[in-house]
């Protein structure tokens, strides 16, 4: 039996970090919002907050963190006179440790909803013509209180993005496992093969090479991380091949089989054919966005030849009152907080108010230990650009805070115009570096210069120094090296 239509405000498709911020921020603006998600995790449960919060960054470094306590005591705490014995993993506690968080943090989005009036509507929704909404509910026991279709003034796309499926290795998930999987494997597997170097892939390794499996990565592209400053890449490979990472790059899978208990690889190099027997294969090259079945025919929703939805600067969709935002579209990377940002953005538009994203400041950053975070541009683009530019850097192995902690690995670079010191880019590698970048966002948005930050007073001794440091480098006047 069909039910009846109900009309709103605004209705987000999507209860990832671009979904929910919207719905949060237009319910505070007074609109009647709701926020329909299909979402679920291995118990059959529809958790708000998107394969971000369930399946990705969030999950990937609470299991980190756990990785680096055991590596630690494994590895490194005999530095400060402390002995640890029989230190062992329990891989079914760690990973429940992670779930507990996450369905905190997911309850607190739902405790959110439900404060600000909020409807979340478990089902899969499809937009048709006349930005009416059609939804097949998640169960069978959502069923009764779910309407056939929905309608609203406007209506806001935020699907995300799912792991891009490789038919060199078709996902099983239980020998050839997606980035999901990978984050919630019951038993440590001794030898581990990655596709994919990139900022996935990166993650992942760090957290199974500090349990303790062998981890091979295999990047088909010759150019190891090409998005951060190269500096900066040069220096993460350095520090990563040192902690037992083996990064093969110009390595392009071109088969996958599935044996008894094992997985064979096959690559080709510049060297030829090789074979490699792995426990585990981990498919992490990349994602796409979540945009199949996401429209009717009918609607005209213009996406690109990739999937993406076209939007222009205001994350307007060729239809009237039709919005998409996050990994949907090719504005800015496919960062969390860029999703966030324009969730805010879009419902102001909505409630009359303007507002700016600015694209050239959002800052990225890769959860590996040591962490990885860049803002603006690099070195190499400037100077592909023909931009007269300084550059000015400081290792953190010079900083006594680094010292103290034991977190000596990488330096920060800054790079201004040669000409009106402006700064231009900011690129970390080391610890802290997520926290640290924020500081560069903020100086590059009230458009510093390296002289503003040279001359900010920074806490002695921190690891922020190492951004003060860098300042200074510019000048020629560091204070902690000659």
């Amino acid at each position: 039996m069909t039910k009846k239509t109900t009309q709103y405000d605004v209705i987000i498709i999507g209860a990832g970090p671009a979904g929910y911020s919207c719905a949060i921020r237009s319910a505070q603006l007074g609109l009647k919002t709701a926020c329909i998600d299909n979402w679920r995790n291995s118990q059959g449960l529809t958790p708000l907050g998107g394969a971000h919060l369930n399946a990705g960054c969030v999950a990937s470094l609470t299991l980190l963190e756990s990785a680096k306590l055991y590596h630690s005591l494994q590895q490194e705490i005999q530095q400060h006179g402390i002995y640890a014995d029989n230190v062992r993993v329990d891989l079914a506690q760690m990973v429940g440790r992670k779930d507990q968080i996450i369905n905190k943090l997911s309850h607190k989005i739902g405790e959110l909803f439900t404060h600000h009036k909020i409807d979340h509507i478990r089902a899969r929704a499809k937009l048709l013509k006349n930005k009416e909404i059609a939804l097949t509910p998640s169960s069978p026991s959502d069923a009764d209180n779910i309407p056939a279709t929905l309608t609203a003034k406007h209506i806001v796309l935020a699907t995300g993005s799912s792991p891009i499926q490789l038919s060199c290795a078709k996902i099983d998930n239980e020998y050839i496992i997606d980035s999901f999987a990978a984050l919630n494997m019951a038993e440590l597997p001794k030898k581990i093969a990655i596709i994919g170097a990139g900022v996935i892939g990166l993650e992942l390794a760090s957290i199974w090479n500090r349990l303790g499996s062998e981890t091979i990565l295999l990047d088909a592209q010759e150019t190891f991380l090409p998005l951060p400053d190269h500096q900066i890449a040069r220096e993460a490979y350095r520090i990563f091949t040192r902690q037992g990472f083996d990064l093969r790059l110009g390595a392009r899978v071109i088969a996958a089989k599935k044996g008894p208990k094992r997985v064979a690889v096959e690559y080709q190099d510049q060297e030829g054919t090789h074979t490699l027997r792995v426990d585990k294969l981990i498919v992490a090259s990349g994602r796409k966005p979540n945009t199949e079945n996401l429209a009717a025919p009918e609607a005209n929703l213009l996406l690109d030849e990739t999937g993406y939805v076209h939007v222009d600067e205001n994350c307007r969709t060729n239809l009237p009152s039709v919005y998409a935002i996050g990994d949907l579209t090719l504005l800015g990377p496919m960062l969390a907080h860029k999703g966030i940002e324009e969730g805010v953005f879009v419902a102001e538009q909505i409630a009359g108010l303007h507002s700016d994203i600015n694209y050239g400041t959002i800052p990225s950053v890769i959860y590996t230990d040591p962490e990885i975070a860049w803002v603006g541009q690099t070195e190499q683009a400037l100077k592909a650009m023909g931009i007269a530019i300084k550059t000015g850097s400081f290792p953190f192995s010079a900083i006594a805070r680094a010292q103290a902690i034991g977190k000596t690995d990488g330096l920060v670079k800054i790079i201004t115009d040669a000409e009106t010191d402006n700064i231009l880019g900011v690129h970390i590698i080391g610890a802290g570096a997520s926290e640290m970048i924020a500081e560069a966002v903020l100086a590059m948005e009230y458009s510093a210069s390296s002289e503003d930050l040279a001359r900010t007073i920074h806490v002695h001794p921190t690891l922020s120094e190492t951004l003060h440091e860098a300042a200074l480098a510019l000048k020629k006047r560091t204070l902690h090296l000659p």
